[in-house]
């Protein structure tokens, strides 16, 4: 025979005549057999410890009833045949309260009362195993624990803690064993979205002793590997429900065996009925045959555990009844506006609320309709009040522009009142000029307004065409070269420069000036392909030392401009036709280097 959940029978090692020797009556040894520890009031699990401490100076209390089914039986070990039940039903009130402090730390004080226990006294070759039965106290367990990383809403939470047991219990009636234990722990848990879970192991130290016998006959008890894991998925809108199983482990640190070795399963569903009120109820079977594993364990609770409500915005009012969950705010009557910052647009130190004119500075008023609102002081009596009169002294007209509200009547909104404004309906900037006062600029000088002014930054003439009104007549500036809309005339195979082609190089001489950030420009001497190459060479050289000189002799900087001679490597036509070998013999002016343009204050720009 064997004790399931517990040792071999005495008298089948030993033999009858052991047997004999031995008869005698047993009672009960010390032993905790239960093997469920509660996690302390506040926990996600009812056998595993969550590793947040959650409050700041607040209280959990728990009631919970823990009915264990067999969890002490003897069997025949031939056929496994039940001889006799030493503890057939165990039933445990656990009362358990904590007190988390500062988020972090958590302290918890439990204490177990077997409410009922029971079993068949059952006898084995003369050995009686003497069953409990009547209420009895258990072991008083003491416990703290102490958060190191993690919030209650993230992913990952690490804590260390540990348990201490008073020896409070009876030693004979399988509630302790009349010995303090203890037990240091590592705990891990965190949430994900909806999916909470938790992870505790810990090394409970307790009296080595052997169940059933010596240590030939019974079963070895004592210090114990303890172990626990749990996950749920949390559902409602609120959360407020709670639904995943957990499962609790226990085996000793020597002589490990099956019928040491303690595994249970549980599914838990939690409910929590108000926001500081939970019930809850599990249960599951015993997977191992270890002592004090049950056939089947059930788990009833009632609890007070405030609930640690998602606050992301630190104000106090938790985001499900918070309108503006990521903006700290303040407690509001209104829905649409509790948790919600209060606001006061005008800036002038009365909230939105109590403003009469929440969009006007004002001064504050015993009378609600002016609270907030300005004083009625109009120095020019154009109906604008003076804080929000630009020109106070000067009667004016509204404009939806501070900086114009008030002022006398602007056209053109370009700052510059109709009176003063040459140009009163072209917007235009100030210039000490009256002439051109409220005038668009004209920044080349050439009298054409910039507004007109095809090329702004270039002295031009008046064109009917708006995209060439205002630019030079044969030149412009592109952005990596300065394009003539005509070639510079040479004599005929010679590099001199025809007459006709002064009017075209004042022009380049004069863009050069007024571009001064365009500091390396390259002037390039083409030809066609007739004749030979290096007379061409020669020839286009030539042509573009020419050019530079002309340049230079009209005012350019010489250091500004360098050339080089392409003869005919860089076709840009046909040289099997006169047109294409006409627009092949030409001179181009590369832009080399630029710096940004720096423009220059002058009077008719300033604003």
């Amino acid at each position: 025979m064997a004790l399931k959940r517990t040792t071999k029978c005495i008298a089948t090692i030993l033999g009858i005549g052991a047997a004999a020797l031995l008869a005698r009556p047993a009672a009960a040894q010390g032993l905790p057999l239960n093997r469920l520890e509660p996690a302390p009031a506040g926990d996600r699990f009812f056998g595993v410890e969550s590793p947040f401490a959650a409050g700041s100076a607040t209280p959990h209390l728990m009631l919970l009833g823990d009915y264990a089914h067999n969890p002490l039986v003897l069997k025949r070990t031939s056929d496994d045949s039940n001889v006799g039940h030493v503890v057939q039903d165990q039933l445990f009130l656990h009362l358990n309260a904590s007190l988390a402090l500062f988020n972090r730390l958590n302290l918890n004080v439990e204490l177990p009362i077997a409410l009922a226990q029971n079993g068949g006294s059952p006898s084995v070759g003369g050995v009686s195993f003497n069953s409990p039965s009547g209420a009895t106290i258990g072991d008083l367990r003491l416990g703290a624990r102490l958060r190191l990383l993690g919030d209650y809403h993230d992913a990952f939470q690490l804590a260390v803690g540990g348990y201490v047991w008073v020896p409070t219990a009876e030693k004979d009636v399988y509630v302790g064993d009349g010995k303090a234990r203890g037990m240091p722990q590592l705990i891990l848990g965190g949430g994900a979205g909806r999916v909470i879970w938790s992870l505790a192991g810990g090394v409970e130290f307790a009296r080595q002793q052997w169940y059933g016998g010596n240590s030939v006959t019974g079963v070895k008890q004592g210090t114990m590997i303890r172990a626990g894991a749990g996950i749920a998925v949390q559902l409602g809108a609120a959360r407020h429900w709670q639904i995943g199983p957990e499962v609790n482990f226990a085996v000793p640190t020597q002589d490990i065996s099956k019928r040491n070795t303690n595994l249970e399963a549980m599914l838990d569903i939690r409910w929590r009925v108000v926001h500081d009120f939970e019930i809850g109820i599990g249960g599951g079977p015993g997977l191992t045959n270890g002592i004090g594993t049950p056939d089947f364990r059930g788990v009833l609770m009632l609890a007070y555990t405030p609930e640690q409500r998602r606050d992301r915005d630190g104000d106090g009012i938790p985001d499900d009844e918070d309108a503006c969950p990521d903006v700290p705010g303040v407690k509001s009557d209104d829905p649409a506006k509790n948790g919600c910052p209060e606001s006061d647009r005008d800036g002038d130190g009365i909230l939105d609320k109590d403003d009469a004119c929440p969009d006007v500075p004002g001064v504050a008023s015993s009378d609600p309709s002016k609270n907030g609102c300005p004083l009625p002081k109009d120095r020019d009596g154009d109906g604008i009040p003076d804080d929000v009169d630009a020109c106070p002294d000067v009667p004016g007209v509204p404009n939806a522009d501070p900086k114009l509200n008030g002022c006398p009547p602007d056209r053109d909104g370009d700052g510059i009142p109709d009176a003063e404004d040459a140009c009163p309906d072209v917007k235009g900037v100030r210039s000490p000029d009256p002439k051109k006062n409220g005038c668009p600029p004209d920044s080349d000088g050439d009298g054409i307004p910039d507004d007109v002014d095809a090329c702004p930054f270039e002295k031009g003439v008046p064109d009917p065409d708006p995209t060439k009104n205002g630019c030079p007549k044969h030149v412009r500036v592109r952005e990596n070269k300065i394009e003539i809309l005509q070639q510079v005339q040479f004599d005929t195979g010679k590099a001199t420069i025809r007459k006709v082609s002064d009017e075209l190089l004042d022009e380049v001489a004069g863009v050069l000036k007024e571009h001064p950030e365009v500091t390396k420009v390259e002037i390039q001497g083409h030809t066609d392909n007739r004749g030979a190459k290096q007379m061409n060479m020669k020839l286009s050289q030539g042509r573009a030392d020419a050019v530079e000189k002309a340049l230079v002799s009209r005012g350019v900087d010489k250091a500004r401009l360098t050339t080089h001679g392409y003869g005919p490597e860089q076709p840009i036509a046909d040289n099997k036709t006169d047109a294409g070998r006409q627009t092949n013999r030409r001179v181009e002016f590369k832009i080399l280097e630029k710096a940004p343009r720096h423009h220059e204050d002058r009077g008719d720009h300033a604003n």
